[in-house]
């Protein structure tokens, strides 16, 4: 796939400011029009609009910019058709227009700190960037063979917590940093999906898949984490089987 021409890029004279909103109305009519569509048409995603929207999808904030996700654009007609199976063959994977499998890496966040300290933008490095990346990233992540510096790690954090105050919790298990991984690729994920829709195709993400056999499939290890499946394509007249509504907002918003 060949990548997208990334050069139309908003001017920062028309950025938005709290009085100055040139974009609202258009990303309003993104969000409020992104559906779970379930059925797709048979038209399909050209090239560069889909390498534009994984463009988009990579911008999504991230912990410590370690960008700790993977997207596996399913195109071979083989593993398309196994990976339809492997979604219960649902209708948003059977007749999506391209199936992507997003996916959560717990094994490169060490790689990828060495890799921003040779593409940060200025060079070379502030030490106190460098530091961040040498010393406390590694400390937040290492856990040791059988976690055996989680325990070291945890009291540390304890005698800190009571003489200076909070500090941000490390890491301790395999299930932390898996958490880590997943939410940060969640992120990306909800990019690719108004991506789509900006692009004026449709999006349905699925958790209903066999997650082992579609490891298997994609040659995944057991560092890798598949958090969705995204069906993507032309909306069909009958992809969205009933009206948006959502609970009131007042239930889930809390000012304390």
């Amino acid at each position: 796939m060949k990548p997208a021409d990334t050069t139309n890029h908003i001017d920062s004279t028309d950025m938005a400011t709290p009085n100055y909103t040139p974009q609202l109305q258009a990303f309003q009519q993104v969000v409020e029009s992104r559906r779970s569509v379930r059925r797709f048409t048979d038209t399909p995603i050209p090239d560069a609009v889909l390498a534009d929207c994984l463009r988009l999808a990579m911008l999504a904030p991230n912990s410590s910019n370690l960008q700790p996700w993977e997207f596996y654009v399913i195109d071979s007609t083989a593993k398309r058709e196994l990976a339809v199976k492997n979604c219960m063959g649902q209708n948003a994977a059977k007749t999506a227009a391209r199936l992507i499998a997003v996916v959560a890496r717990t094994d490169n966040w060490h790689e990828h700190a060495q890799q921003v300290l040779r593409e940060y933008p200025t060079q070379p490095v502030p030490k106190k960037v460098k530091n961040y990346y040498t010393k406390v990233v590694t400390m937040d992540f290492i856990r040791g063979p059988v976690n055996a510096l989680s325990v070291a790690k945890w009291s540390a954090t304890q005698v800190v917590r009571r003489v200076k105050g909070p500090i941000k919790s490390p890491y301790y298990t395999f299930d932390d940093v898996k958490n880590w991984a997943t939410n940060n690729t969640a992120l990306g994920a909800e990019n690719l999906m108004l991506a789509l829709r900006a692009h004026g195709f449709d999006s349905c993400p699925m958790g209903g898949f066999d997650e082992p056999a579609m490891k298997d499939l994609l040659n995944l290890s057991v560092d890798h984490h598949i958090v969705m499946m995204i069906g993507a394509g032309e909306r069909a007249d009958n992809g969205i089987y009933h009206s948006q509504f959502r609970f009131d907002q007042q239930q889930f918003i809390h000012y304390v």
